[in-house]
């Protein structure tokens, strides 16, 4: 699916991370890429995160998955949501409904969450942390759009939900198929399904915040710290007050801990593999025996097309002399010559017809190989 009226630099000068947006069906031939009773069917499955949000006595309430076939018969007439997180690694169509929105990095992008709501369903008034784009796919919605919050908003008291207690909207469209509507972070937003066969797309994106950076970076270091690596003062001097902690002191402690934090080029390799890591990890493709090396020159020869796992996340950084170094489900890998081309490629889709000429390329296949053995890649023989 492609947008064909859609001003990207427009959007991104003017709205990103600034205000809320309607887009009116930018599509070119829009088409609801799931069927309700799939997405169901998603919801009873292990390993698939979903939720079932019911509103009841002015409440409401949210079991989590995997729900029983029969939970769906059971719920009656009042108003239910249904949420399944991560779809795209589930259904290559829904997949495809990201390709448009690339001109967001990939390692920004989380997944794709599908809601159903029966007339009235929805999930309250909230805010998120992190930008999200709102694809109406079947049916009717209502958006309102409040408020832009903070940690001080304040919060009904609820076990599971982060319901906002003083919503106040400033803006509201029903959306219908089609229609997008964008929510930058921190900005209140309640939808409302407006009729049954309510289908919404949620397109979302990862923000780390400082905290999380400081402390997955902090542990990493700590991790490869040899114990002597210590405080040391061989200039002690006699000081005037024996319970004074001098200046001096403090300047050496803060030194030795920034200069341990301030490592850009380890930061770097670090973050890299740490962003690829997948969120589900379900999707296991790794292989019983290792990969061979020239049953995998000859799926190439053959142009037999190499498939990245629904699960895995790839991105790249570019080094010097067109080198690069790839980063694939939480691992890193230096790549030059023909595996920098191959890496660029696998970044760039997720089927890919090798060159085959890389048939011929050690580095290259061994690459390939490294990569099917870790069940980040595999070749799609029509098994």
């Amino acid at each position: 699916m492609q947008f064909t009226h859609f001003d990207i630099d427009l959007f991104l000068r003017n709205h990103w991370q600034k205000a809320p947006l309607l887009i009116r069906n930018p599509w070119k031939d829009w088409r609801n890429p799931l069927e309700p009773d799939e997405l169901a069917g998603l919801a009873c499955e292990e390993g698939v995160e979903s939720r079932l949000i019911m509103a009841a006595d002015d409440r409401l309430a949210m079991e989590s998955g995997p729900l029983p076939e029969t939970r769906f018969g059971d719920l009656g007439r009042d108003p239910w949501t249904l949420l399944v997180q991560a779809v795209d690694q589930h259904v290559p169509d829904v997949a495809a409904l990201i390709a448009p929105f690339r001109f967001v990095p990939d390692w920004r992008i989380d997944d794709v969450m599908v809601s159903y709501a029966s007339d009235g369903g929805g999930v309250g008034a909230h805010f998120d942390q992190y930008d999200v784009f709102l694809v109406q796919g079947l049916g009717r919605r209502r958006w309102r759009v409040g408020q832009r919050c903070d940690s001080a908003t304040s919060l009904l008291p609820h076990d599971d939900l982060r319901l906002i207690a003083d919503f106040q909207a400033t803006d509201e469209w029903v959306l219908e198929p089609g229609d997008i509507l964008y929510v930058p972070p921190c900005f209140a937003h309640d939808g409302v399904a407006v009729g049954d066969d309510c289908m919404t797309y949620s397109i979302g994106f990862r923000a780390p915040s400082r905290a999380e950076l400081v402390e997955h970076w902090s542990e990493h270091l700590v991790d490869a710290m040899p114990d002597e690596d210590r405080y040391a003062d061989p200039d002690l001097k006699r000081q005037d007050h024996p319970g004074e902690i001098a200046a001096s002191a403090i300047n050496r402690l803060h030194g030795l801990v920034l200069e341990a934090l301030s490592d850009r080029t380890a930061f770097a390799r670090w973050f890299g593999a740490y962003s690829s890591q997948p969120k589900y990890a379900d999707t296991d493709w790794q292989p019983e025996e290792p990969a061979d090396v020239n049953m995998a020159r000859a799926l190439i020869a053959a142009q037999v097309p190499l498939c990245r796992n629904p699960a895995s996340r790839f991105a790249f950084m570019a080094q010097a002399d067109d080198a690069v170094t790839l980063f694939v489900d939480g691992q890193s890998f230096d790549c030059v010559g023909d595996g920098a081309v191959l890496a660029r490629a696998l970044c760039g889709r997720g089927d890919l017809m090798v060159d085959p000429a890389l048939a011929g390329s050690d580095t290259a296949l061994t690459l390939i190989a490294a990569l099917i053995d870790q069940g980040s890649v595999a070749f799609d023989e029509g098994e």
